[in-house]
């Protein structure tokens, strides 16, 4: 019987773990780190079904990060269909950042996160492309170039990683600031 993450499992802002830096994760992972990382890609993947959404009362996600579950592990899962009808799917250990563009990128409509209750209005400034690199749950190597709306979902759950909240990067003074050489990305 595989165990179900529900919203009961997702920690909300204020919990301390939300503020580590996550430990990097020993490879090869463990099997109890593999089954972590897959109940946490299910998750996500049952919060976009609207029906396992209602029977577990799921709040729609496309990313869960571990330190949202309490675990401070440096494990990511996204889930995810961009404009172009590309489907992101991964869970991931140790994703890492290992480079970007200097040019910005925002979300008109801002960020949420299963881990906030509460609107945040405000844009969220991003690289419009990244590069990361990371280990999948067959123990692979993979390195990906993700841009645009990727780009900022792979951001927002490695800023789990860091002890970082996206509305640490809204403009305190306007949170409706557009920054320079940015653009706007629909999701």
């Amino acid at each position: 019987m595989k165990y179900v993450i529900t919203m009961k499992d997702v920690v909300r802002e204020g919990h301390p773990k939300l503020r580590e830096v996550a430990k990097e994760v020993s490879l090869p992972a463990t099997e109890k780190e593999k089954e972590i990382l897959n109940n946490m890609l299910t998750f996500v993947k049952n919060s976009q079904d609207e029906d396992l959404a209602e029977k577990y009362d799921l709040r729609p996600g496309v990313g869960l990060a571990a330190p949202q579950i309490g675990i401070s592990k440096r494990m990511i899962a996204v889930h995810f269909i961009d404009l172009n009808d590309e489907l992101y799917d991964f869970a991931l250990f140790n994703p890492k950042i290992i480079s970007h563009s200097v040019r910005k990128a925002y979300l008109p409509g801002g960020e949420g996160c299963l881990s906030v209750d509460r609107e945040v209005p405000g844009y969220v400034p991003r690289y419009a492309k990244i590069t990361v690199q990371a280990t999948d749950l067959e123990g692979n190597k993979i390195k990906m170039k993700l841009r645009d709306y990727a780009a900022i979902v792979f951001q927002h759950e490695i800023d789990h990683l860091n002890g970082i909240m996206f509305y640490d990067h809204i403009n305190k003074e306007d949170p409706f600031f557009v920054p320079e050489n940015s653009k706007a990305i629909e999701a």
